[in-house]
């Protein structure tokens, strides 16, 4: 299944200046991942990654550029899970 969606040029430059930080979270360096991926292309979200952009939005634990970088991803995730 293809994505008919993608991801923001805003979005898509946040997830490049979280990439290239090193004192960024693993699980901000893997949504970012996921949402450059997604950029520019038809892929779509996984569903391992759709969890833990969910679960971050749901943490108040985590920063708002994680909380970002998962709002993307979830929009972009496959409607039928």
């Amino acid at each position: 299944m293809s994505n008919k969606k993608q991801t923001e040029h805003q979005i898509s430059n946040l997830a490049s200046k979280v990439l290239q930080n090193p004192n960024a979270s693993n699980i901000q360096k893997t949504l970012a991942g996921s949402a450059l991926s997604q950029s520019h292309t038809k892929n779509i979200t996984s569903s391992e990654v759709e969890r833990i952009a969910a679960k971050a939005l749901q943490s108040q634990h985590y920063s708002q550029t994680t909380k970002s970088l998962a709002g993307s991803i979830v929009s972009q995730s496959d409607r039928k899970r």
